[in-house]
């Protein structure tokens, strides 16, 4: 069984902002692959295909950023999925705007989400995929406070820079399903 999480705020006021670019991933890989539609299953979105071992689980937690770890591990004890098996796909504004990073380990930075995750599971080692959203010149991170660029929208010439990166990383999620 294989689980991937796709960080985010929930809610439409949240949606195309740069902290939601892991619910953004996930949505493109559910349509790519033909997942259900996501249900809420308390403190998060799940989509599910497959079966037995071979099940993939899609996840979105409902909790806001910074209490995601609760919703993972939430899926992680139900299901009995181990933390080798999950993949966090996240924004990182230490990337330069649509650079991917793919690690199997690694700290969680500056981001909030990921240090509620490695706080739940009590272990760096399990694999991420970050996502740049750091853009020098059109909105950079240093000319603002930090919570208010990431609960920025993108604008319109970002978001025709981060379309091929969401692309790639749907083509790199897929690949480490097969």
């Amino acid at each position: 069984m294989k689980l991937i999480c796709g960080l985010g705020n929930p809610g439409d006021k949240y949606a195309r902002t740069r902290h939601n670019v892991g619910f953004r991933v996930l949505d493109l890989l559910a349509q790519k692959l033909n997942f259900p539609e996501f249900s809420e299953k308390g403190k998060y979105l799940l989509s599910e295909k497959g079966r037995g071992e071979n099940k993939i689980f899609l996840m979105k937690p409902l909790t806001y950023m910074n209490l995601s770890g609760e919703a993972v591990m939430e899926v992680l004890n139900f299901y009995k999925i181990e933390p080798k098996d999950l993949l966090v796909v996240y924004d990182d504004v230490d990337l330069p705007l649509g650079k991917l990073r793919y690690r199997d380990s690694g700290s969680a930075g500056t981001h909030n989400g990921m240090k509620s995750i490695i706080e739940q599971l009590a272990t760096l080692d399990f694999p991420r995929l970050r996502v740049g959203i750091e853009s020098r010149g059109v909105t950079a991170p240093e000319q603002m406070e930090l919570d208010v660029f990431v609960l920025a929208p993108f604008l319109p010439e970002e978001e025709e820079l981060l379309k091929p990166a969401l692309a790639e990383a749907v083509e790199l999620l897929e690949k480490s399903l097969a």
